[in-house]
Order: structure tokens, then sequence, then C-alpha cells
């Protein structure tokens, strides 16, 4: 199907007044040019600049979220200032990090290391679990940072590292463990268990097999981490296995 100006602005045009439990054409139409705009860079730049202008519009929370979903398809660099300024928004603020986390763009993940640093509480913790799908590998120290605050978000900080399991990341998990049975140290423990199996599985088996002696030797003794010492000792007979095989 073609889509021409007069079909794309047909179909902004139907979106500007458009909310939840209505017609769903206007999106079923948007979804197609969607796909095609993927070997249309023209279309697709066009589509990403009247998506942006819708969610700085005065459209409906349904139609800016159906944005922030398209453009997690379409986005690039251009429609992260308009992304980034709805992070604060209580309503908007997953919709708009679920678009940053897909846009393969730098300054993507920098928006949203910069609402980390702003924002508190929820809305936060958010936005470490979008640096955490990225895996961004430049937050760790920022993260590293928050093992100090409050559980929730210390908590969050310590998935996020270990989701992103690089040699920074685990020795930031290290240098913060702390006592296994507390609350945050048992966040952080299963973090160092996340990151020890990444990696054992590319290949770095002495890395994985150091975190997990590590763990096993915290909560040795200790009956509130006995979960968390039969899972490092699991981790490590899977180590030597991995190198016997």
């Amino acid at each position: 199907m073609p889509y021409d100006a007069a079909t794309v602005d047909a179909t902004f045009a139907a979106l500007s007044s458009w909310d939840w439990g209505a017609d769903a054409k206007p999106l079923t139409t948007l979804d197609a040019a969607v796909v095609a705009a993927h070997g249309d860079q023209a279309l697709r730049a066009d589509l990403e600049r009247r998506l942006t202008a819708l969610l700085g519009s005065g459209a409906s929370r349904g139609a800016k979220e159906e944005a922030c979903r398209r453009l997690a398809r379409v986005g690039s660099a251009a429609s992260v200032p308009s992304l980034a300024s709805l992070l604060p928004d209580h309503e908007l603020s997953h919709m708009a990090r679920f678009a940053l986390e897909r846009i393969d763009a730098a300054e993507a993940a920098a928006a949203l290391r910069d609402a980390v640093a702003s924002l508190t509480g929820p809305l936060r913790i958010g936005m470490i679990s979008s640096l955490a799908a990225r895996r961004d590998t430049q937050s760790v120290p920022q993260l590293a940072g928050l093992l100090t605050a409050d559980a929730a978000t210390a908590a969050a900080a310590a998935l996020a590292l270990g989701s992103i399991a690089t040699s920074a990341a685990a020795a930031a998990l290290q240098a913060g463990q702390g006592d296994p049975c507390s609350s945050t140290g048992a966040a952080i423990a299963d973090a160092r268990l996340a990151c020890a199996e990444s990696l054992r599985a590319t290949g770095h088996r002495d890395a994985a097999i150091g975190i997990l002696r590590s763990l096993a030797e915290a909560a040795a003794g200790k009956p509130a981490a006995r979960q968390i010492e039969l899972a490092a000792t699991r981790g490590i007979l899977a180590c030597l296995d991995t190198a016997a095989s």
C-alpha cells in the first residue's frame, strides 16, 4: 500500500483526536506505515517527526502512548528529547522509557541516565530497569552509587548491574555486597549469581568462579543465606562441568 502525504495526513489527523475505545483504524494504518518505513527512510523520518509532534500536542494520553509505542520502532536520536520530556510524567513515563529502551542511539541511553539522576521513587526505579534492559555499560558507576540508596532502589540497581554483567559491574556488586542476610545484601547476592551465570555462559569461567566462591564464603554458616550458598555451589559445579566438557 502506498503511503503518500494525503494518507499520512489523514492518519495523523485522526490520531490527534483518537482515544482508547475509539475506532482502531488509524492505528492499523499507522502500523502498516511503520512496517513500510523499514524500507523507506524518508517515510520513517516523516513518521518519526509526526509522532514526536503528537507527543507535544494536546492529544489524549492514549494517543501519546500509542505514539511512544511506534517511536520504539521508528525512533532515532531526533525523537529522544521529546520522549525524555515525558519521563517525569507519572502517566506517560512508562511508555516513554519503553521507546527509549529500544531506540538504538547513544542519546536514548543518556536520557535514561539523566532521568535516574533527577527522578526519585518508582519513576527512578523504572529508569534503572530500562538501563538494565539496554545493558548500558556507561551506567555502571551511577548504578554502583545507588547500592546504598533505599532498599527498593538498591535492589533495582543491583539487578541492573547483574544484567549488565561486565567485569566493572561484577566489581561494583562485590564492593557493595555487605551482609547477604539483609534485604539489600540478598538482592546484591542474587545479582551476583546472575552476573556469574552470564560470565560463565560467555566463556569467562574463572571470573564466574571467583564471584561464586566469594558468595559461598559470605553465606557460609548463615542459615538465612543458605539458599545463596547452595546456588553459589551449584554455579561452581556448573563452571567446572563446562571446563571438563
